[in-house]
């Protein structure tokens, strides 16, 4: 089963093996892990996201195992987000704000960057992104390539869309006709 939690740590070195380890232990593999360092929550903790698939009957010794660690749980989800598209971006993406543009989508609640690979030839030339956006259906998968499409036009980017929209949902591919 596909798990994402959001989870807040201490702002101390090491902190972040302590949601490793459990997952590991349980033979969770991990699939994403977004620390945000430099983002403090209101208690001065550390916001991380961490998705991974685990067998469904070992979720709650995994939460036992983090709360004894001191991780504080602020959301577990369930396979929420299921339907993914890839964007290649091309242009001024480092000079134009890329975390702005990841940020956009990350904010609407129901569509998020899951991956990015950045190419970077030149410092002063125009670079590449393979952009990874998962929604939590097709709907809103659409709903965030067009936000993002609006994000490319305002900074001048390129944005190559796939020439069939093709979204996967629980790991297998659609395509709209």
């Amino acid at each position: 089963m596909r798990i994402s939690m959001d989870l807040e740590l201490q702002d101390i070195p090491g902190q972040l093996i302590h949601v490793l380890a459990p997952i590991s232990e349980l033979s969770g593999n991990i699939m994403s892990i977004v620390h945000h360092h430099d983002k403090k929550t209101f208690r001065n903790t550390v916001p991380v996201y961490v998705i991974f698939d685990i067998e469904e009957q070992k979720l709650e010794e995994l939460k036992e195992k983090l709360e004894e660690r001191g991780i504080t749980i602020v959301r577990i989800g369930k396979m929420r987000l299921r339907a993914r598209t890839h964007i290649l971006l091309i242009g001024h993406i480092i000079h134009t704000d890329l975390r702005e543009t990841v940020d956009h989508i990350d904010g609407t609640g129901f569509a998020e960057v899951q991956d990015l690979s950045l190419s970077m030839p030149a410092i002063d030339g125009p670079s590449s992104a393979v952009v990874t956006i998962m929604a939590t259906g097709i709907g809103e998968l659409k709903r965030a390539i067009s936000m993002l499409r609006d994000v490319a036009e305002k900074k001048d980017l390129l944005m190559i869309e796939p020439i069939e929209e093709r979204s996967t949902i629980g790991g297998v591919a659609y395509a709209e006709q």
